[in-house]
């Protein structure tokens, strides 16, 4: 969607590819980057001159699956081979193992790299005090501050305690604009332990993940309060650090079974962490996976009311997707009435009203959730009465979503955590 927008002329051969190949989204990648990338390109006039592009492709290392970041690194390099158009591509990712052995497998005059760690400190303490500088003195000038708010002290200060991370300098942003009054968010902030050159990054930034998520807590809150507040709060932060793919708002609330106002109330105070739309059925997204790897570091986040058990939430969500499944499926989920109705003559629309995204969300990853959660199979547990009533009726909805290939997948990915002596019968479920 992006290429169509920033390139006019390829809106009609993009257009054209995802008319003729209606199953697009489901196809492999090597097939979407010919159909949706390369080909469009490849089809551009260059009038005797090559138009130049430059395609940004960002955390490529947040890519959870190693074989398809290796395919995708593969298909960027391919993009020498275009004749009518110059494609550079700008790729950002931490030295991950698939990564670095991606780009050793390719020839030196295919990429040059720049690794940001070799960057003077000095170079990266002006550029981020410049970043401080411009966006404090819009947050001054929208909370009625003085002219010169808050000062050169101050922006020295907060440049010290961002450690050389523009994450940790972009969250301060967030966190001081979203306050009722930014000098006292200011001061929040810089009430914090004084950073010392002992000091990690890592540590500079979990330093204001802590801030924030304290923040949140209303200082006026009995214990009861607290203690109820921690225990929502850490299991709709465990949800979103441990889904396999962006959720909405809606779809979150519906999933954990937890009412969208409160959903809300949680997440109110934490849009320096989340990017949270203003639309709750559109996906929220962390503004950088450093909180996920924050979260789930017990040491790391240091604070048991924020820590998050990857395991249990793993195993919460397998739970609340089976809970929701066993609601939402039945036979002739669409409501068409014949067997014989094919999945492609009936429209998208329909399907997404029968299947809501988050019905669809539980179908396609409990059973990886389970893997995740170190649940224990055995006879008569929710996943094996799950199966008994629905194994139909989930491997219908994957056939309208048209993912029954992963079903598939999913059924021996089950048999292959069931403990030896369950595994018959538990495999009966099957036949």
């Amino acid at each position: 969607m992006q290429l169509a927008s920033g390139v006019p002329t390829l809106r009609r051969y993009i257009s054209d590819a995802v008319a003729e190949h209606s199953d697009i989204t489901s196809r492999s990648l090597r097939d979407q980057w010919q159909l949706l990338v390369r080909g469009p390109l490849s089809k551009l006039d260059g009038n005797g001159c090559r138009s130049s592009y430059i395609l940004v492709v960002d955390a490529l290392d947040e890519c959870d699956d190693d074989n398809n970041i290796r395919i995708i690194l593969q298909l960027l390099v391919e993009a020498r081979s275009l004749k009518t158009v110059r494609l550079r591509v700008f790729l950002t990712s931490r030295l991950e193992v698939p990564i670095r052995h991606g780009f050793y497998q390719m020839s030196e005059t295919d990429h040059r790299d720049f690794v940001l760690h070799n960057v003077s400190p000095s170079i990266v303490d002006h550029d981020i005090s410049i970043f401080l500088e411009y966006n404090l003195r819009l947050i001054g000038e929208e909370d009625s501050q003085d002219a010169g708010w808050p000062g050169a002290e101050v922006i020295k200060v907060l440049v010290q305690s961002a450690g050389g991370l523009f994450i940790w300098a972009a969250t301060a942003c967030r966190f001081i604009r979203e306050g009722l009054f930014a000098d006292e968010r200011l001061r929040t902030l810089l009430g914090g332990d004084a950073p010392t050159a002992a000091t990690t990054p890592e540590e500079h930034l979990n330093g204001i993940y802590l801030t924030v998520l304290r923040n949140s807590v209303q200082p006026g809150f009995s214990q009861q309060d607290k203690e109820k507040f921690y225990n929502i709060l850490r299991d709709i932060l465990g949800s979103l650090v441990a889904v396999f793919s962006p959720v909405s708002v809606d779809s979150l609330s519906r999933l954990l079974a937890i009412p969208r106002q409160r959903v809300d109330r949680m997440l109110k105070d934490l849009h320096a962490i989340f990017d949270i739309p203003k639309d709750l059925t559109r996906p929220l997204r962390l503004h950088h996976s450093s909180f996920r790897d924050f979260l789930l570091d017990k040491n790391g986040c240091g604070d048991p009311n924020f820590w998050v058990d990857e395991t249990h939430a793993h195993r919460m969500l397998a739970e609340s997707c089976i809970r929701l499944m066993s609601t939402a499926l039945k036979q002739d989920v669409c409501c068409l009435g014949s067997p014989g109705v094919l999945a492609t003559n009936v429209e998208g629309s329909q399907v997404e009203q029968c299947l809501p995204s988050e019905v669809q969300y539980a179908c396609l990853y409990w059973v990886q959730h389970l893997q995740k959660g170190d649940v224990q199979l055995h006879d008569d547990s929710q996943v094996h009465q799950f199966l008994q009533i629905h194994l139909l009726h989930w491997l219908e909805a994957l056939s309208w979503m048209r993912r029954v290939s992963e079903g598939i997948y999913a059924i021996t990915s089950l048999e292959s955590i069931a403990p030896v002596g369950q595994l018959p019968s538990i495999a009966r479920t099957f036949s």
